[in-house]
């Protein structure tokens, strides 16, 4: 009976060896089909590429230096010329580099339309706070000063693309099929901005996310979570059927209302940005745009009341590479700050080719075309004021890391040069568009504007004329020279 016992059991016999070329054999089956077919659900971008085209340069064509040291075969002797533009869609987050731009009164389009926004209280808001409560409660826009994260959330534009839609594609997202938008404004309904930024839910549902990321989008990838918003803004029947709401908003010293679009907001949003109150997203009405005054040329001299959205102070941001680069120079640096990336000033329009801090002697600018670019247009502005600094450069563009002095310990020490205000660093310009000729004088002081043409284009490569200089003096927003006070 124990002999029997010690015989070995019928049968194939599996070994070590077997079993490893089995477990090799499905890994080289499978591993084409997650990479064709990854684990994930189709992304909001994915979808909107059958339809729709990215608006902006890839991080590999970026026309603006990540470094500010000289080059020295460059020159500033001859016109200056825009040498990178920047249009950033919500306000504090990434922005996007563009080749051209359209100008209208509220500065480059698409511009800062929408800006974040926390419910400020002296005591916790929750979903079932009475109304009464919350009155006393108020919404102020929130930036990468309060949460330095913001600079890590990324933010793409789509745009229709006739091509596509004529080679069979069709449209796959939409925001609200309520309401259909008339074909005269279907290219603006129909273009979107998607907010992502990295996220991975715990448990089986992100191993499979975080392993859709890598086989889709390369092994540096990570999970995301996507946000679609409109670029137009949303009609009435929109309004009520996304319980969308009106609300005021605290911007600076001005307070707004806008539409408060949170009902579109992931909860992940706010934990990701450390956000303890509730969280907001306002998109600016551009029937309620905020008044322009201060260093802002009047009406009578523009021909129309300047305006901006979520904009700090002024339509557009300018800056002179030259200046950053000889800022640059002055800064000590170390382990978290080797060189100064111009994008931490965050400006629209950035020129190149002229001296350090000429800008700050120009008044009134031109852009005009070269016989390469793809407009002919000329564009004006009128240079308000220099570009007063807070603390937000200290944030790393790339990673939201903050800097514990620099570059505003910099900025203080050799930009404190503005008689209109002390004790603070001033890098930059202000500039409000004007849309008709200061340099001819009938038409600059015709007082009728009814045929005005309220927009025109920059473009990438567009020299600088300088049409008049003068000094600047920075006007406060308290100060009492502004009417709306």
């Amino acid at each position: 009976m124990g002999y029997e016992a010690d015989l070995p059991r019928p049968g194939p016999v599996v070994g070590p060896g077997s079993i490893f070329l089995i477990v090799v054999t499905i890994i080289v089956f499978l591993l084409p089909v997650f990479i064709y077919f990854p684990p994930t659900l189709p992304s909001v971008t994915e979808a909107l590429l059958q339809t729709h085209t990215r608006i902006g340069l890839d991080d590999s064509e970026r026309l603006l230096p990540r470094h500010s040291k000289r080059d020295s075969r460059a020159s500033n002797a001859g016109p200056g010329r825009i040498q990178s533009l920047w249009i950033f869609p919500v306000k504090s987050c990434k922005g996007i580099e563009v080749l051209e731009s359209k100008v209208v009164p509220a500065g480059l389009e698409y511009d800062r339309i929408y800006t974040f926004a926390q419910l400020k209280s002296p005591f916790p808001v929750g979903l079932d706070t009475p109304d009464e409560a919350k009155k006393e409660c108020s919404w102020e826009f929130i930036s990468q000063r309060q949460f330095p994260r913001l600079a890590t959330v990324h933010v793409d534009l789509y745009v229709p693309d006739i091509r596509k839609a004529r080679s069979g594609g069709h449209q796959v997202l939409s925001l609200d099929n309520t309401s259909k938008s008339s074909s005269a404004n279907a290219a603006l309904v129909d273009s979107f901005i998607v907010i992502h930024f990295p996220w991975q839910e715990r448990g089986l549902g992100g191993t499979l996310a975080w392993l859709g990321a890598k086989l889709s989008r390369g092994l540096h990838a990570v999970p995301e979570k996507e946000i679609i918003l409109p670029v137009s803004f949303p009609s009435e029947d929109e309004i009520e059927a996304r319980k969308y709401t009106w609300e005021p908003v605290k911007i600076w010293r001005d307070t707004v209302t806008a539409l408060n679009m949170e009902a579109d907001l992931p909860r992940e949003l706010r934990l990701y940005l450390g956000v303890s109150n509730k969280l907001g997203l306002f998109r600016v009405d551009p029937a309620r745009l905020r008044k322009v005054y201060r260093n802002a040329p009047k009406k009578e001299e523009a021909g129309y009341q300047p305006v901006t959205g979520w904009q700090d102070a002024y339509p557009v941001h300018m800056l002179n590479l030259s200046s950053v680069q000889d800022l640059d120079a002055k800064i000590d640096k170390d382990d978290n700050l080797k060189s100064l990336d111009p994008l931490r000033f965050r400006a629209n329009i950035i020129v190149d080719g002229v001296e350090a801090y000429e800008e700050e002697t120009w008044k009134t600018i031109r852009f005009n075309p070269r016989a390469s670019n793809k407009r002919q247009d000329k564009t004006t502005f009128h240079v308000s004021c220099r570009t007063v600094r807070c603390k937000m450069p200290n944030i790393d563009q790339e990673t939201g890391f903050r800097h514990p002095a620099e570059p505003d310990r910099s900025l203080r020490k050799y930009r404190d040069v503005d008689p209109g205000i002390k004790g603070v660093g001033c890098l930059g310009m202000q500039l409000t568009p004007l849309f008709r000729d200061p340099s001819t004088e009938a038409e600059a002081a015709s007082p009728d504007t009814s045929d005005m043409v309220m927009d025109s284009w920059v473009e990438v490569g567009m020299d600088v004329e300088v049409l008049s200089r003068g000094p600047h003096r920075y006007a406060r927003m308290f100060e009492t020279d502004r009417p709306d006070i």
